[in-house]
């Protein structure tokens, strides 16, 4: 079993950049393809970003595709977000996603979920 813990989340300005950070607990996180998910008010929760149990393979949805950057690192069980280039609609809550299959890049294909932490971004 996997625990996740969100943090980074603040309230910024346009074109701020920020990274949010997930700690895992457990000696498996290496096991786990990892992702990024977010949910605006009022709209469902979208996928953001995912990455490989290695870190070498990553994928991005459209939307942050250039000024997100996922990383991991695998010794300190901790999954990142580089969010660079900020607008006001990145503006959610942002939540760290783990599952044992790659290539499932939707909510219902999650193993374990954080409990999110909100980024707020204003124009």
């Amino acid at each position: 079993q996997v625990q996740l813990g969100e943090s980074g989340g603040v309230f910024l300005q346009s074109f701020f950049s920020l990274i949010l950070s997930c700690a895992a607990s457990g000696r498996t996180f290496s096991r786990y393809a990892m992702h990024w998910f977010r949910q605006a008010p009022g709209k469902e929760r979208e996928f953001v970003a995912a990455i490989i149990w290695s870190g070498g393979s990553t994928y991005y949805a459209d939307s942050v595709k250039g000024r997100f950057t996922i990383s991991r690192d695998n010794a300190k069980n901790t999954l990142y977000l580089q969010m660079n280039s900020l607008k006001p609609e990145d503006t959610a809550v942002y939540y760290c996603a783990a599952a044992l299959q790659w290539g499932s890049f939707t909510s219902g294909g999650m193993d374990y979920w954080g409990k999110g932490t909100l980024v707020t971004v204003s124009s």
